[in-house]
């Protein structure tokens, strides 16, 4: 009796938790065209709840990142992958102003970066975790180690700093360290901020307790609406319902597309909002 009740409470919370992890991502997408429409028109008066919608897209990313790295066979792969395709977006980023300049566009747009230092910090975790569960010293100092990597990594940025505060120094030389710099993921230059990795990170640690989820970006989204007075980001909140609706599934995946479309669509936004 105790078991037939159990499988009917299973089936009923599945009948509402209707998202896969493939599904998520595609809402993601969607809501992420949006707030990129909103990037290339601003300057023409694009509506501003364009980018409303976007705010949400990041936290979704993040928490089907947290999937994906905890069920991936090949994690340095992973990584790999999500590094190679970093330093894309940065030599593109860099490049398509210079070929087609648009005064009225900025593009800083490398989500890969956010999402490899996050992924680096998930495994620095498990490396700590697996030190106190076998009492290995040496995985434990590793995990905590290592995460100063991503900070020490940002010490580029004061080189830059005072190269371009010299004048005897051309500011092609400085462009140039600066790209370099970019290349290199680090805590400040990343995407989003920090803040968004300890986000991912947390949902990453709390995988398998759905509300203890939700409840860190409610808090979350909460600080940054105290803290940044006027902004819209702490509307981010709103991936708190694709998260709740998320039945833990898979769906049909679709990896390649989302590495081939992110890229793709900021290039032609950015060329048609060049053109017209």
């Amino acid at each position: 009796m105790i078991n037939s009740m159990e499988d009917q409470e299973n089936e009923q919370t599945a009948n509402w938790k209707i998202l896969s992890a493939t599904t998520v991502k595609l809402i993601a997408v969607f809501l992420m065209a949006a707030d990129h429409i909103h990037q290339m028109y601003a300057w023409k008066g694009a509506p501003v709840w364009l980018t409303v919608l976007g705010r949400p897209v990041f936290p979704m990313f993040l928490f089907i990142a947290a999937e994906s790295f905890y069920y991936t066979k090949n994690r340095k792969k992973y990584l790999k992958r999500l590094l190679f395709a970093s330093w894309g977006m940065t030599i593109m980023t860099t490049i398509l102003p210079l070929l087609v300049p648009n005064p009225n566009v900025i593009l800083i747009n490398n989500a890969f970066s956010t999402f490899f230092v996050t992924g680096l910090y998930m495994q620095f975790w498990d490396w700590f975790m697996d030190g106190i569960k076998k009492r290995k010293s040496f995985l434990i100092m590793k995990g905590i180690l290592c995460c100063f990597i991503p900070v020490i990594c940002a010490a580029p940025l004061l080189l830059v700093g005072m190269l371009s505060g010299n004048e005897d120094v051309p500011f092609a030389v400085v462009r140039i360290f600066v790209v370099l710099t970019l290349l290199i993921p680090n805590i400040l230059t990343i995407e989003g901020g920090f803040l968004l990795v300890i986000l991912g990170v947390l949902f990453y640690i709390f995988r398998e307790k759905r509300f203890i989820q939700i409840a860190v970006l409610l808090l979350m989204s909460a600080a940054v609406y105290l803290l940044d007075h006027g902004g819209i980001q702490w509307l981010m909140c709103g991936a708190a319902i694709p998260m709740l609706l998320y039945n833990g599934h898979r769906g049909r995946g679709m990896k390649n597309f989302f590495y081939i479309f992110y890229p793709a669509h900021i290039l032609v936004l950015y060329l048609i909002a060049s053109f017209t």
